[in-house]
């Protein structure tokens, strides 16, 4: 059974340490957990990998800690949308491993699932698989990726149960079940923290990962990017 807190202050309480390793869920700015990632800027904890897929845009989402300059590295598949983090790679302020974006997760999952490391075609014969093993299987080459253990991961759900149980609401499930599965420890915001039981069959990810639970504070949904068009009237 997790421990729910008041705060993501509190939940975060003794956790936080300068040149962590920190799992973050979301994609884009779409089920990010913002109550948490607000609570490690507060923090003022530096030197910090953050594994995820992206870091959010300039101003939101995991872009907030790279404006505190407290991301030392990155592991993403993706720097597009965040001009800062684009700037601070180029700089040599963040150093950034890309990962392709299935092979991010399945590091994740690895991680989660007791695998230490697995081989994959994607990135073979690119700088993605510089300086890794390769291996030859019925003749085709593959690289070695290895899975992903992180010391804190921070996920977004739906709803949880008092159990921890979580499920996740559309597009917001995306990296945040893998993630939560690859941390030592976890800790969960949900939009929704039930007093009953959730039905077994909804659950996605399994209460026994989540360590630290708290309500996340409402807000107002960020869009990433807008985007809209004349609304044509219908021929007769």
């Amino acid at each position: 059974m997790p421990t729910k807190y008041r705060s993501a202050a509190e939940a975060l309480d003794g956790l936080l340490e300068d040149g962590l390793t920190i799992a973050v869920g979301g994609f884009g700015l779409t089920g990010n957990p913002n109550d948490l990632i607000e609570a490690v800027r507060d923090s003022g904890v530096r030197d910090l990998t953050i594994v995820s897929n992206n870091m959010g845009v300039d101003g939101a989402g995991l872009g907030i800690l790279l404006d505190n300059r407290q991301v030392r590295r990155v592991v993403a598949s993706y720097v597009g949308e965040n001009k800062l983090f684009a700037q601070q790679y180029l700089d040599g302020t963040v150093e950034v491993e890309f990962t392709p974006q299935g092979t991010l997760a399945e590091r994740m999952r690895a991680g989660g699932a007791g695998i230490p490391a697995f081989y994959t075609k994607s990135g073979v014969g690119t700088p993605i698989a510089e300086g890794k093993p390769h291996a030859e299987f019925d003749g085709v080459a593959y690289v070695q990726e290895r899975g992903i253990v992180a010391d804190l991961s921070l996920v977004h759900a739906y709803v949880a149960d008092p159990a921890g149980n979580l499920i996740y609401r559309y597009a917001s499930r995306n990296f945040n079940p893998l993630v939560a599965t690859c941390g030592k420890v976890t800790v969960a915001e949900a939009e929704q923290v039930s007093d009953e039981y959730l039905d077994p069959e909804r659950i996605t990810t399994p209460g026994i990962y989540v360590q630290r639970l708290i309500q996340a504070a409402a807000r107002e949904k960020q869009i990433e990017k807008r985007t809209v068009r004349v609304r044509e009237e219908a021929s007769a």
